[in-house]
Formats: structure tokens, C-alpha cells, sequence
């Protein structure tokens, strides 16, 4: 039998998934764009199948439409390519397409359409709207096929984020993940049904292919930048290119000694530091108010949060400022780091605007909660959260963050630069946080440390760190 092309062991177990949804890699050289490519071709025997491959843009599809040839034309000799649609027909009339989806706009280009498969190669380049919106057409074109979606990605991108938070954070590699969605009928009955979905991890340890074609290519990866070789070679989640703060390190065994880490265990706060609340507001995205306490070093330390986030990524909750001040309130008559302290807020002086009616400080204010403007110079406010994050040789930065910050934890690290403004985050992404802890940043200006120190992590190509890849 002549075999055109095979799974190797790692491609075979993603391939065996039967999950709603399915994230493939991690790492680069995985064999990520393989299991896209052949996992398509799983229905082609059925007339109505249609399969959906995406790319952020179409020239980023030339390879993946060069490799389908390689796989698809000597399986199918019969199968035909339409250059202008970017589509496969096979002599079943099934079909597979390759689509692009440059802006989220152009997610209405599949309205109305039906897809029994999707994949999206490189999902980190989308974002949350564009990926959940595909949701909709994944539906069959006929009886008997199955509907499912599949992913590929490497840390990195404009949807690091949500895809970190919603494949990686849940749960362990290799262990399904599930979600209860409930259904209201018409008659008033309701129902609860279940979805799934899960991440296999892979790398260029599992790509043997890779490394007997080209033995190189590790030593290649492992040449990287630090924040790249972690991500590309060990598929580390928390270092990728393209992050705005690097500097970050979240290390668990530095949580209580708040060496060679910025997140800690929570502890009482002296009664002699300063307390600040930073406020970004938000009602169809996010709001973020954050709790700061600020020792005699002048060392920050964010020891609370209050996030207006449905779940959803970069969804805001609604509630009007009345009910943000009244959340506030109870918080700092509640929480003991914060119960009778005396509290400066600092907010985006934005919320002090009143050229359409009442501000929505006016409106904090009738609560009994109040602010001061805060400096929202954004360059700047940057450059103070880098000095801040900046080790000393102690392996101690200027800004703690407490474990329990969760949304800080899970939003600011994944930051990203901007495309068109190389110096400024991208604001498209999930950055209310990071505006709220720039304000209070701004307020306790600090001058940039004489020199960084990187934080003291051990080399996993000696001491085996990224051994989760074998789970499973």
C-alpha cells in the first residue's frame, strides 16, 4: 500500500479527540498545519461534507493550499482545486475551503454559510468574536457527518489571552474541559446540555520527522531570545514574541519568599502604608478597579481587584456606575486590608467628562465614592509599569501582584504592541487593567532601575520543566 501521509504518535492522539473543540500545539514544529490539512479530508466520502480551514489573511494560506496538494491530489487524483475560491472538490462533490479573516468584520463573510468542520491554524491570531462567531456555522450540511471544531497555535498574538484562558488555564493538558450551556424551549421547559473541549500539547520533540529532515532546527529554537525560546521550543504560555511585558514571571515557588516573581501569597497589609484604588471604566467592556497598597520603598503591591467581565473575554457586565460605586463600598467596608483605611482613588479623567449629561464620577460621587484624574499619558505610564517590573539583584521588582488578582494575572501579560503605534499596547485587546494600573503607576512615579536583572528560572533543557508534554 502506498501511504500518502500517516500521523505521527502525538498528531494521532489529537486526531482521536472527540471533544467540540480541540487545541493542537503549543510549540513550534508540532506538525500543527499536517493535522489541519488531514483531519479535513476525516468526511470527504460524504456528498454535503464541508470543511472550513482559516488563516488570518490569504497570503498566509499559500503554504497551507501548497501542502493540501502534496496530501490531498495523490489521494484523490480526481479532487480539483478552484483557485479563485480557494476551494478543494472532491469526486464525492464534498468540499474544502481555505478562508481568511483579516478584520473581525469580515466574519460576516460566512454568514448564512455552513461548515460540519472549521479549523483555525494560528488561533492566537484571532480573536475571541471572530473564533466564538464561527460557532454558528459549524453546523451540518446534511445527515451523518459530525460537527466539530479544531485549532493550532503557538503562544503569542493578539489572542494569546482568551486562548490561554480558555484551553490552557482550565485544566492540565491531555484532561477535557467542560462547559453546561442551558437551553430555554419555547414552551417554557428548559434543558442542560453539555460541551467539551481540550488541549493537546505538541512540540518539535514529538515532530521525529522534523528532526531526522532537519536536526538543526531545535538548536535553532533554543538559539532565540530567552522570551521566544520559551515559547517557540518549550511552549511556554507566559513568554511569547510580540509581549509587551516581559519582564513578567508568575513562579510559583516564589510566592512565598517574593523572590524572582511578581505574583505572591496575600498577606496583611502594615497599617502605615498608603492605599490607592485605580478605576478604568467600562459597560460593554470591561470596567477594572484595583487596590493598591504601597510600602515605604515605595514598592506597589496589587492586593485586590473588582472586574466587570461576564466570563467572556473582553465582555463587559453593564452595570451603571451607581452600581460600580455600591460594588466598591461594600468591598472596602468588607475586605480587612481595606476596612477603615483612609483610600485616594485615581481614574481615567474621562469619567469626569460631562459635555453629555451627569459624569459618571458625579454619579460614583452621590454613592460616596470619589476620585481624582488620573495622568493618562500612555507612553509614559507604560515605560512606569516596565521600571516597576524590572528585577533588582535580588530577584525583587517594584510590583507585587497578590495570587489572588486573578484577572491582572490572566489579562496584562498577555498584552501585545500595537501594529500601527510600535511603542503603545494594542487596545483592541483585554487592556482595561493594565490602563487602571498605569494611572496608579503614574501617581507613585518611580526613576528606571540602573540596571535589570532577569529573574533567576531554571534552564529547562537541563533540568526538564516542560515535561507536561508527555502527559497523555
Amino acid at each position: 500500500m502506498n501511504v500518502i501521509w500517516s500521523p505521527q504518535p502525538r498528531q494521532k492522539i489529537f486526531m482521536q479527540r472527540r471533544e467540540n473543540e480541540a487545541l493542537y500545539g503549543g510549540a513550534a514544529g508540532g506538525g500543527k498545519s499536517d493535522c489541519a490539512i488531514a483531519e479535513a479530508l476525516r468526511q470527504v466520502h460524504i456528498p454535503h461534507y464541508r470543511g472550513l480551514i482559516l488563516r488570518k489573511t490569504y497570503p498566509q494560506l499559500s503554504e497551507m493550499v501548497d501542502r493540501s496538494h502534496e496530501i490531498y491530489l495523490p489521494s484523490f487524483p480526481d479532487a480539483k482545486y478552484n483557485e479563485q475560491k480557494h476551494s478543494w472538490t472532491f469526486p464525492s462533490g464534498a468540499k474544502i475551503y481555505f478562508g481568511a479573516m483579516q478584520h473581525t468584520k469580515d466574519r460576516t463573510n460566512y454568514q448564512g454559510k455552513r461548515y460540519d468542520f472549521i479549523d483555525f491554524d494560528e488561533l492566537t491570531h484571532f480573536t475571541w468574536d471572530e473564533y466564538s462567531y464561527l460557532f454558528s456555522r459549524n453546523r451540518p450540511n446534511g445527515p451523518c457527518t459530525r460537527c466539530y471544531i479544531r485549532a493550532q497555535a503557538n503562544p503569542g498574538g493578539i489572542g494569546h489571552g482568551w486562548v490561554k484562558e480558555r484551553f490552557i488555564t482550565p485544566a492540565p493538558p491531555m484532561t477535557p474541559i467542560w462547559d453546561d450551556v442551558k437551553i430555554v424551549f419555547p414552551d417554557g421547559k428548559s434543558e442542560i446540555r453539555r460541551r467539551s473541549r481540550i488541549f493537546v500539547p505538541s512540540s518539535i520533540f514529538d515532530n521525529k520527522i522534523l528532526m531526522q529532515n532537519d536536526p538543526e532546527y531545535i538548536t535553532r529554537l533554543a538559539s532565540l531570545p530567552e522570551n521566544e525560546k520559551r515559547a517557540l521550543l518549550y511552549g511556554d504560555w507566559d513568554s511569547f514574541s510580540g509581549q509587551v511585558f516581559n519582564e513578567w514571571r508568575n513562579n510559583p515557588d516564589g510566592y512565598i519568599t517574593r523572590k524572582n516573581t511578581h505574583v505572591i501569597e496575600p498577606f496583611k497589609i502594615p497599617s502605615t502604608w498608603k492605599i490607592y484604588r485605580g478605576f478604568d471604566f467600562g459597560y460593554s467592556r470591561p470596567f477594572s478597579v484595583g487596590w493598591y497598597a504601597v510600602d515605604h520603598d515605595r514598592r506597589l503591591y496589587r492586593i485586590r481587584e473588582l472586574y466587570g467581565c461576564t466570563g467572556t473575554p473582553n465582555e463587559g457586565v453593564r452595570w451603571e456606575p451607581q452600581e460600580i460605586a455600591r460594588r466598591i463600598k461594600r468591598i472596602e467596608k468588607e475586605d480587612p486590608n481595606l476596612k477603615g483605611r483612609h483610600i485616594t482613588g485615581i481614574a481615567d479623567p474621562s469619567i469626569f467628562d460631562e459635555s453629555r449629561g451627569e459624569s459618571v464620577a458625579a454619579m460614583m460621587e452621590r454613592v460616596g465614592i470619589y476620585f481624582e484624574k488620573a495622568d493618562n499619558t500612555r507612553i509614559a505610564g507604560k515605560m512606569q509599569i516596565h521600571n516597576r517590573l524590572a528585577f533588582d539583584e535580588g530577584g525583587v521588582p517594584m510590583l507585587y501582584v497578590f495570587s489572588t488578582c486573578k484577572h491582572f494575572i490572566r489579562t496584562v501579560p498577555a498584552l501585545v504592541y500595537s501594529q500601527t503605534d510600535v511603542e503603545d499596547i494594542d487596545t483592541t485587546a483585554e487592556d482595561h487593567i493594565y490602563d487602571e494600573v498605569r494611572y496608579i503607576a503614574m501617581v507613585n512615579p518611580i526613576n528606571p532601575p540602573p540596571k535589570k536583572y532577569e529573574a533567576i528560572m531554571y534552564d529547562p533543557l537541563q533540568l526538564g520543566q516542560y515535561n507536561f508534554y508527555r502527559q497523555g
